[in-house]
């Protein structure tokens, strides 16, 4: 009779255990950002740096606060928000849609790894010009260049993952009679969800990577324009402002992935 009273306890103790460990990393990381903000606005009033080229914390809200005051802060964080979203969205249908193929057509796959891997090595920001030559400026050449920056090694890495499924499984659906397809949507595609979503992690910080290599050179608006703008003007405070809020964006998409990958978790 005691015996579930005892589980019951351990059980608890360990919630206790897991949810004061969670606590403490948090309070770790904000102490640390707020040491590092402290002597960063310390070392710019003690004049230890130039508060000209270096900015400092409350220089940079005060550039964030006119920026939300004029409307700039809503339409140039909007515009990349759209553009990455855009980018990450297409990336992850292409990659799905090819790393199906290829795991459906094991001779499609041997003639285009090596491919892949030739376009994946290629430094994308290298491809850049040849976007504006070919397709102008504007939406679709920031997108192809956010696409461009993940898509290939997402490709080669869903097709990896594919690939690792259990072939016991896959050998059970062939035996009760089933095809490739039932053989994708039963077994691999459910077995690769973990790397689908860990995939997609990686993805939405390389889409948010090549905007904004594409907003250097192909753009009037978003964030990426106002750091290239700032450099040209000398206006630091507005570049490192506009590095700050692609730090948050790339941090609140990246914990929606997450969150999406605690829900899978728990459901299995």
């Amino acid at each position: 009779m005691n015996t579930p009273k005892t589980n019951l306890t351990t059980q608890e103790l360990f919630v206790k255990r897991h949810r004061f460990r969670h606590r403490s990393i948090t309070v770790c990381r904000f102490l640390i950002l707020f040491v590092f903000l402290f002597f960063w606005e310390l070392s710019a009033q003690m004049k230890w740096i130039d508060a000209f080229f270096f900015s400092s914390p409350s220089m940079v809200l005060r550039c964030f606060l006119d920026m939300v005051y004029d409307l700039s802060f809503f339409t140039h964080t909007g515009i990349t928000l759209l553009e990455t979203l855009l980018s990450f969205s297409l990336v992850f249908f292409i990659c799905m849609a090819v790393a199906t193929l290829l795991w459906a057509s094991p001779i499609l796959s041997e003639i285009m790894e090596p491919f892949l891997v030739i376009l994946n090595s290629l430094p994308k920001s290298a491809l850049a010009p040849l976007l504006i030559v070919w397709l102008g400026t504007g939406l679709k050449t920031i997108v192809v260049a956010g696409i461009s920056v993940a898509l290939f090694g997402s490709i080669i890495s869903l097709y990896t993952g594919f690939m690792q499924v259990d072939p016991e499984k896959l050998k059970l659906i062939r035996t009760l009679g089933g095809n490739k397809k039932d053989a994708f949507i039963k077994v691999v595609l459910p077995s690769s969800i973990p790397v689908i979503l860990s995939n997609m992690k990686v993805n939405i910080g390389l889409a948010l990577v090549g905007v904004i290599i594409g907003e250097f050179l192909a753009a009037r608006r978003g964030l990426g324009y106002l750091i290239i703008y700032g450099t040209q003007v000398f206006q630091l405070n507005m570049v490192i402002t506009s590095i700050i809020i692609l730090c948050f964006i790339a941090v609140g998409l990246y914990q929606i992935i997450q969150l999406l990958e605690h829900i899978h978790k728990k459901t299995v």
